[in-house]
């Protein structure tokens, strides 16, 4: 008989963990995001438009060094998230559930066409989907297509989301994920909407992806200059 996806691989006491754990993490997560300054939003109106345009449905999309901090100034509630199979996306689905913010589960690992199906589904019936360019393992910053795809089945517009943060723990993880320090100030930006037709072709898709990437490249950049800082996002090698 096959494992439960939403429970598979778990440890044995990862039920306890997943019990406690969550509540905890969000409320430090809460805790430290509201204490730093969010000194602009930029973008945001045109973003607003093109949801507006597209009857509430978007696709926001980010890396996934850059995750921790979105649930400040995106609606987490109106956002559902793919998260993956693995034992880590049984954490990440959970605490999400903190924030307000629904899942499917899948990856392009694992169980990513049926999960690309559900959350597809989900923004035709007017949700925002949120996305990971680069999850769940990396290469970090490569935006793989599932966003591009959901967009083109939904007629919705892919939206860009950054932020950074003038001080932050930057975890030696294959994203170099960012935590940003207590009191920080932090800058949030919108890049323009990306939309794709739905008649788009296999090269159409891919050049897409590849101004997706880019565009989310460029907000990381703008970001972190923003402040004056520059965040690494390559793994330190050990000699």
């Amino acid at each position: 008989m096959p494992k439960d996806k939403s429970t598979y691989p778990l440890k044995w006491y990862d039920p306890i963990l997943l019990a406690t754990l969550p509540h905890f993490a969000a409320f430090l997560i809460k805790a430290l995001n509201s204490s730093c300054k969010l000194v602009g939003i930029y973008g945001q109106a045109e973003a607003e438009e093109a949801m507006a345009r597209a009857g509430g449905k978007a696709v926001y999309v980010t890396w996934h060094q850059r995750i921790i901090y979105l649930a400040r100034f995106l609606d987490a509630p109106r956002v559902t998230l793919m998260i993956s199979q693995s034992r880590d996306g049984e954490y990440g689905t959970a605490l999400a559930k903190r924030f307000g913010a629904k899942a499917v589960r899948g990856s392009s690992t694992r169980g990513g066409a049926e999960a690309l199906k559900e959350l597809i589904q989900c923004v035709q019936g007017g949700a925002k989907a949120g996305m990971i360019a680069d999850g769940p393992l990396g290469p970090p910053r490569k935006a793989k297509v599932g966003a591009v795809i959901i967009a083109k089945e939904t007629q919705a517009p892919l939206i860009p989301v950054m932020w950074s943060a003038e001080r932050c723990w930057c975890l030696n993880s294959w994203d170099r994920h960012l935590i940003p320090k207590p009191f920080s100030k932090v800058v949030a930006r919108y890049s323009p909407p990306i939309w794709i037709p739905f008649d788009a072709d296999s090269d159409h898709v891919e050049q897409v992806r590849s101004q997706l990437e880019a565009s989310l490249n460029r907000a990381a950049q703008w970001c972190d200059e923003f402040l004056g800082a520059r965040w690494p996002w390559n793994k330190e090698k050990s000699d």
